[in-house]
């Protein structure tokens, strides 16, 4: 038989090497990227805690980001602070929202940087 009759079947060794960076990558990218995303859940989770806890619709602003402040020290949050939070007060109801960025350094001079709109609205 000659050469025609075997076909090479699987992968490469450079296929295997690219194969491997590719997962590397996205787990580095994954771990470092899962952090950012569960803070903003905390703060989603503070933000709506607060909107509806009854004593927090009488308070005043600065009642309610003493009580964000001591939430978010609870939970380790530093990505904002309680200056950060907007405060709107609307026929009863409360609402609290914030927009914040998050850069996240990667390689060298590369970055991520995420853009985040956490709001007690449900």
């Amino acid at each position: 038989m000659g050469a025609l009759g075997n076909k090479q079947r699987g992968i490469g060794f450079a296929g295997l090497i690219l194969l491997i960076a590719v997962v590397i990558l996205i787990a580095v990218l994954g771990m470092k990227l899962v952090p950012a995303y569960m803070h903003n859940g905390q703060i989603v989770h503070i933000f709506q805690a607060i909107a509806s806890d009854p004593e927090m619709r009488n308070a005043s602003v600065k009642d309610i980001r003493a009580s964000f402040e001591k939430r978010a020290l609870m939970d380790n949050i530093s990505e904002i602070g309680a200056e950060d939070v907007q405060i709107d007060k609307e026929g009863g109801r409360l609402a609290l929202s914030a927009s914040y960025p998050v850069k996240i350094p990667v390689v060298g001079n590369i970055s991520l940087l995420l853009e985040f709109n956490p709001s007690s609205a449900k």
